[in-house]
Formats: structure tokens, C-alpha cells, sequence
């Protein structure tokens, strides 16, 4: 039987459930407003900005709707330092990491965290199946290395299934700086070079069962056994966990059914340094292949917003901007608009809020992006 038959997919959400999610929403949006605004606890960042409110958070933030008062958080607030200015006074004394998104050109945008890539983790450890993903398996990490958090967030994961995880060298950056300079006998030669790294550990006799990648380096990975006359099924991969915005539902088909074993599990997700993760069931043919997320809440929500109009959320069904917020102790990012597009769907029994499916780069923006290996 197939992975995809095994699993029961999750029914419509409840009035009850609905209701329920935007209660514990309400409340953590009120814990960490009084967290990051309250002058023993605060953020300096936070606690600097607020002398430029016509609003007191303290006093005036009482919903999730209520989070409007703050306009639109701006890219450019996480470029540049000093990077402490981001640390809640009420931690200081923790130590902290900061994970770096972008870069490629200029200062990258900058995240720090203490344990929130744990917890993000941790929460997505417990939508994978323990069928497909056994614990106390052992990992592999073929994603981009270096200040993302990724590999450390993928390692701790692994761990907290009772497994290792086994990670390789990427460089993204690079990657897109030769794409840019025209160097595609380079840009092969790299992905050959992270690939041969998969490959290393794959023949090591470390009894991989599970592993992360991305949409490119599984395609890669894929075609380098066919080449060896392996398999993802014959290396005893059961388990997928899959990220990155080239997933669409024609190349989550084509994986499915061409590259799987019936005995193999994908997870797709969609996910950042700023949200966490975002998790989705394994599409199934029934449902023609839709990738549907669902963001973490209530640590952090993604919103389908208007094109045009960005305080007004679309219509279930329709197309609109992807908008994040982020609702944590260590990190207070209010609607933040993504580089990002979907479609907004329906809550789920699982996942009682809403999600997003179908998505793809902003339209705006989709010109002026370079992907790479990766």
C-alpha cells in the first residue's frame, strides 16, 4: 500500500475548533505584546519604536486584529546592527545565535534566537509519521549550511527523534553569484560537488532513513542513483521532509510517482528564518497534488492578503500576497509581507486556522529572483 493510502488526510475544522485556535491566538498575541513593550522584559528595538506609536501596545493591543495599529513591519529593520538591539532585556543574560537570510548582494537581512528554532522544530517533529519517519533514525541534511538555520534547526531535530543527523556543505550565496556571472559549467560542477557529498554518506553504512532537501537537490540526488542503479527506496530513504518555493503540485506529482517507493513518505513545507515552519499534508492524487500549508500558529500566522490592498485578507480560493507574523518571546514581528503569493484555503481539523496553498514568488518580484542550486 502506498504512503499516501496509509494516511487519512484531516477533515474541515469545526465552528468549535476555529473558535478555539483564535482564542489561544488572542492570547498569545497579548503575552508577547506585554513581553516585548514592557520596560523590565522588553525589546529595545520595540521598546525605541513605540516612542513613534500615536498608540500604547500595552494598553491598546488586545486582539490579533488589533496588531493593524502597527502598519507593516519593514524588511530593512533587520539589516544591519547592532544585533542586540533585537534581544528582549528580559533574556539578555541567554545565549544567543543569529541566522542570516539573503546576502547576496549587500547586508543580510539578520534573526536572533535562542531556542525558537527548537521549539519550531520540535512542534513540526510531532505533524511528521512516526511510520514513514521512525525514531531513533538517523538523518540526512542536504540543504544550504553556514549562518542559516537550517542545519542546526534539521540537526536538533534529529536529535529529538533520537537519531544523528549527517549534514553536508552548501553555499548559496556562491551558487547565485556564478549564476549571475553567466558560469553554468561551474554552477554544474557545484551541484555535482553537494551532491557527491550525498552520496558519501548515503554509501557509509549509516543507516539513513530519513532526510531534508529541497525540490533541485532531490531531483539531483535522484538522478545520481538512477545513474549508480539505486534508488531513494533501495538507499532505505522512508522519509521526506521537503522545503522550498519550487514545490509545485506538477513537480510533487512527478516526484510521487516516479522517484518514490510505495514505502516513501514526502512532507512538503514552506518555511523561513522569520516564521518557522509551515507543515502540509503528503499531497494525494484525489486532491490533484495540492500543497497545502498551515503556519505554526499560534507562534506564528500567515495571512492571504489583497494585492492591492493589504489590511483586507482574499476570499477563500483566491489568489493574494502572503503576509507573516511572528508571535514569540524572543521574536515580535508584526504582518510582514513575504516575498511570497498563494491561495488562501480553509481551516482543517488539524489545523484550525487558516492556510495557504500554490505558493510562488510575488509577482512583483518573481523577475528580479534568482534561484540556485538549491
Amino acid at each position: 500500500m502506498s504512503a499516501t493510502a496509509t494516511l487519512k488526510p484531516a477533515g474541515p475544522a469545526t465552528a468549535d475548533q476555529i473558535a478555539k485556535a483564535k482564542t489561544q491566538l488572542d492570547a498569545q498575541v497579548r503575552e508577547v505584546i506585554q513581553w516585548h513593550f514592557s520596560p523590565d522584559t522588553g525589546t529595545p528595538f520595540w521598546l525605541d519604536k513605540a516612542k513613534s506609536f500615536s498608540f500604547n501596545p500595552l494598553t491598546d493591543v488586545k486582539c490579533f486584529d488589533d496588531l493593524k495599529l502597527f502598519g507593516h513591519f519593514e524588511d530593512e529593520w533587520l539589516r544591519g546592527g547592532p544585533v542586540r538591539r533585537w534581544v528582549p532585556k528580559g533574556m539578555a543574560d541567554r545565549p544567543w545565535y543569529v541566522f542570516e537570510t539573503g546576502g547576496t548582494t549587500g547586508i543580510p537581512k539578520s534573526r536572533v534566537v535562542c531556542d525558537d528554532f527548537r521549539i519550531d522544530y520540535e512542534q513540526f517533529s510531532h505533524t511528521l509519521p512516526d511510520q514513514f519517519f521512525p525514531k531513533g533514525s538517523n538523518w540526512l541534511m542536504l540543504g544550504p549550511s553556514g549562518p542559516r538555520r537550517l542545519r542546526l534547526a534539521v540537526e536538533h531535530m534529529a536529535q529529538y527523534r533520537g537519531g544523528i543527523s549527517f549534514c553536508v556543505d552548501l553555499d548559496p550565496r556562491w551558487v547565485i553569484k556564478v549564476i549571475k556571472k553567466g558560469w553554468m559549467e561551474h554552477l554544474r560542477a557545484y551541484q555535482d560537488h553537494v551532491i557527491d557529498q550525498a552520496m558519501t554518506v548515503l554509501s557509509a553504512g549509516h543507516e539513513i532513513k530519513c532526510m531534508f532537501t529541497t525540490p533541485k537537490l532531490l531531483d539531483s540526488l535522484v538522478k545520481r542513483l538512477e545513474d549508480k542503479g539505486s534508488s531513494l527506496e533501495k538507499e532505505g530513504i522512508t522519509g521526506i521532509f521537503c522545503g522550498g518555493t519550487e514545490m509545485t503540485s506538477q513537480w510533487i506529482r512527478f516526484t510521487i510517482e516516479e522517484y518514490l517507493g510505495d514505502g516513501t513518505y514526502i512532507a512538503p513545507t514552506y518555511g523561513n528564518t522569520l516564521m518557522g515552519l509551515a507543515a502540509s499534508e503528503m499531497p494525494r492524487a484525489e486532491d490533484g497534488f495540492k500543497i497545502a500549508y498551515y503556519a505554526p500558529e499560534p507562534r506564528a500566522v500567515v495571512q492571504v492578503v489583497d494585492f492591492d490592498d493589504n489590511d483586507k485578507t482574499v476570499e477563500y480560493g483566491a489568489e493574494g500576497r502572503v503576509m507573516l507574523t511572528t508571535l514569540t518571546k524572543e521574536f515580535f514581528v508584526p504582518r510582514f509581507m513575504e516575498r511570497d503569493e498563494g491561495v488562501r484555503e480553509r481551516p482543517s481539523s488539524k489545523y484550525p486556522w487558516d492556510g495557504v496553498s500554490g505558493v510562488k514568488g510575488f509577482r512583483a518580484f518573481a523577475a528580479t529572483t534568482t534561484v540556485g542550486v538549491y
